[in-house]
């Protein structure tokens, strides 16, 4: 009879790890290898685009959003094609918030924004290895920090900071990544700190995306990205750059 337990514990961590990097590698092989074999065709890649245009096609497929002007699509349609490699014009860094999907709220396709998401939509080692993928290996040419208004994550932070709130769990490591956004934005007075947070929270982790080194910072100073920021709200609908 097998013995489950003392079988499992033969699978160390170590063999996870490594059977996890194999995967990452694999995949990576992939893509590299589709996108090679794109690029010795005539036709160039598809997110082969300038930085300024791929922004230009989010705030248009927002407008369309938010005018009610979107396209009924069949999202089935080149579902195989997507089978063996993706090109996104954009990686998004947004919150987890149930009411906010960068793909609809951009009225975009399946493929064409590879998401990073986080409750407080801020930078964390996972998310910004995330962000270095998709611009080293995907070759997205636009990065973006999106917020939202409402946001319960830099509400729960706010409360923190200016009443000492107290939360349970994990919830004060996630808040304590927060914090300097809710500082920042205070010193400043505003009549509505929740909402002014929101803002700095935006501004404080697009900098973080810039300052990263050395994929980041190298291919911003090659032009071949751009990193942007913006809020999203709730009500309307509307993206607002930032």
């Amino acid at each position: 009879m097998c013995n489950c337990e003392r079988d499992c514990t033969h699978i160390s961590r170590r063999s996870v790890m490594a059977g996890g990097a194999a995967l990452i590698a694999t995949n990576a092989f992939a893509f590299r290898r589709a996108r090679a074999e794109q690029s010795q065709s005539s036709s160039p890649l598809p997110n082969a685009i300038p930085p300024a245009e791929a922004l230009d096609r989010l705030m248009q497929g927002n407008a369309r959003y938010v005018a009610g002007e979107t396209e009924c699509k069949d999202f089935s349609i080149g579902r195989a094609e997507r089978a063996g490699a993706q090109y996104p014009i954009v990686a998004v860094l947004s919150c987890s918030d149930s009411r906010v999907s960068p793909e609809l709220l951009f009225e975009q396709g399946p493929g064409d924004i590879f998401v990073v998401r986080v409750a407080g939509n801020f930078v964390n080692t996972d998310g910004l290895a995330s962000m270095e993928y998709a611009v080293k290996i995907l070759g997205v040419p636009l990065l973006m920090v999106l917020g939202h208004t409402n946001c319960g994550a830099i509400s729960a932070a706010v409360k923190v900071v200016t009443e000492h709130a107290e939360l349970p769990g994990h919830l004060p490591e996630l808040v304590e990544s927060i914090e300097p956004a809710v500082i920042t934005a205070h010193a400043k007075h505003p009549s509505d700190l929740v909402a002014a947070t929101i803002e700095e929270n935006v501004r404080l982790n697009v900098k973080r995306l810039i300052d990263d080194t050395p994929i980041l910072a190298d291919a911003l100073a090659a032009k071949k990205i751009a990193i942007s920021g913006g809020v999203y709200d709730i009500a309307t609908g509307k993206v607002g750059l930032i």
